[in-house]
């Protein structure tokens, strides 16, 4: 199923210029609370054992998926530079934010921050550029390197354990050029009205106690989850899980070393939904 939602803007220039007027993302994990929110089974593979609480365990390593963050539903954050679809300066490129009812640097009270990995400068942004892994922002104004060449750029509000809130306004996509491009470059190969997924975490080296239970999350834009519908196939470590929900999992059995987890949109027939950053694969470092 799928939800058009109109997202916030930060420029009269994101719809004018890049359609992204119509762009959405699907809140039916923020917004959904109680026991039918996260009792909801993940799958009937006959290789994967599913609880009642939606976990699978599979190949040693169990997904739990929990929806008991504390919720921020009026928060809102909006991108005022750089504009959509301008063009920016090479080098560093400067962001400027502006947000309600959200307090960067403040510490997330939920258990999770006792848990697993917390960042014990509070709350952030995240700042995803095209499919590289974030940068954690903790100021409403910062600086970052990118290079030259045509981007797309997603930056949302973050817990201070890295979990991201899922509900309208909390996100902004965009795409921007850096640097002036010699004449004739294509335009980027991006559909803003398209269905994305970003990954967000598990990100680089966990050890101690934060390596018993790892976060997976993920951002969706113009689509949603649904056992009927589209889903995000996740394979760890060759071990592949699907996932119906767009909710943060535990992860937890994960052997020392290296882990590999490689994300997919996928239909409701496991087929792979057309997208720059719909399939992406990453590696992080499990310490014992």
């Amino acid at each position: 199923m799928k939800h058009l939602l109109t997202p916030l803007s930060g420029s009269l220039a994101l719809a004018a210029i890049l359609g992204l007027g119509s762009c959405s993302t699907s809140q039916q994990a923020e917004n959904s609370t109680g026991p039918a929110a996260r009792n909801t089974e993940l799958g009937a593979q006959t290789t994967v054992n599913t609880a009642a609480n939606g976990a699978q365990t599979k190949g040693g390593i169990t997904l739990t998926p929990y929806n008991d963050s504390p919720k921020f539903p009026s928060a809102q954050m909006r991108l005022n530079t750089p504009v959509a679809g301008s063009t920016v300066p090479s080098g560093e490129v400067a962001f400027s934010h502006e947000l309600t009812n959200y307090s960067l640097t403040k510490m997330t009270g939920s258990m999770h921050a006792t848990e697993m990995a917390n960042s014990m400068k509070g709350q952030h942004i995240h700042n995803i550029v095209d499919d590289q892994p974030y940068t954690a922002h903790y100021d409403t104004k910062y600086t970052k390197p990118i290079a030259d060449g045509q981007h797309v750029v997603l930056t949302f509000l973050s817990r201070s354990y890295h979990e991201s809130l899922k509900h309208l306004g909390a996100y902004d996509l965009r795409v921007i050029t850096v640097g002036n491009l010699p004449a004739g470059t294509p335009a980027l190969d991006f559909n803003p009205k398209g269905q994305h997924l970003f990954y967000s975490r598990p990100k680089d080296k966990y050890e101690g106690k934060d390596a018993q239970k790892i976060m997976l999350d993920f951002y969706l834009v113009n689509t949603t989850l649904a056992p009927d519908g589209n889903k995000v196939r996740a394979t760890i470590n060759g071990t592949e899980f699907m996932l119906d929900q767009w909710l943060p999992y535990m992860m937890e059995g994960l052997p020392a070393g290296q882990a590999t987890i490689k994300l997919e949109l996928v239909d409701n027939g496991g087929t792979l939904i057309p997208g720059p950053y719909n399939s992406v694969t990453r590696t992080i470092t499990v310490a014992p």
